[in-house]
């Protein structure tokens, strides 16, 4: 275990102490090549979608794989609340789901109504 967080703590830091040099680069790039602004921040807008949707994925994924394993056990043990259990686990989906669905909603509006280009 604390090789693995040292291994993440170097990781890191070598990302962190790259990431000027990389901006730098992209910034000479951009400019020789007539790349506004807006068309950055829109690349950089796409990217936190496309990375806020696969975190949602995986968490909404995650949390339903455990929400229906522990349904299954709940009637497993006691078959004679299955029924309540069912209607608990499908409501408690339905909220999981939500989550995913919010970012979802919230990365289309980031992509085509572009509320922050008033501001560049």
């Amino acid at each position: 275990m604390k090789k693995g967080a040292g291994l993440f703590l170097l990781t890191t830091a070598m990302t962190l102490a790259a990431t000027p040099a990389f901006a730098e680069a992209a910034e000479a790039a951009a400019q020789s090549s007539g790349v506004s602004g807006k068309n950055i921040f829109f690349i950089a807008v796409a990217l936190a979608c496309v990375f806020g949707m696969a975190v949602a994925a995986l968490g909404a994924g995650w949390a339903q794989s455990k929400a229906i394993r522990s349904a299954v056990e709940g009637i497993a043990r006691n078959p004679g609340a299955a029924g309540t259990i069912l209607t608990t686990t499908l409501i408690g989906l339905a909220m999981i789901e939500a989550l995913a669905i919010y970012v979802l909603v919230i990365a289309l509006i980031l992509l085509f109504a572009n509320p922050f280009t008033k501001l560049l």
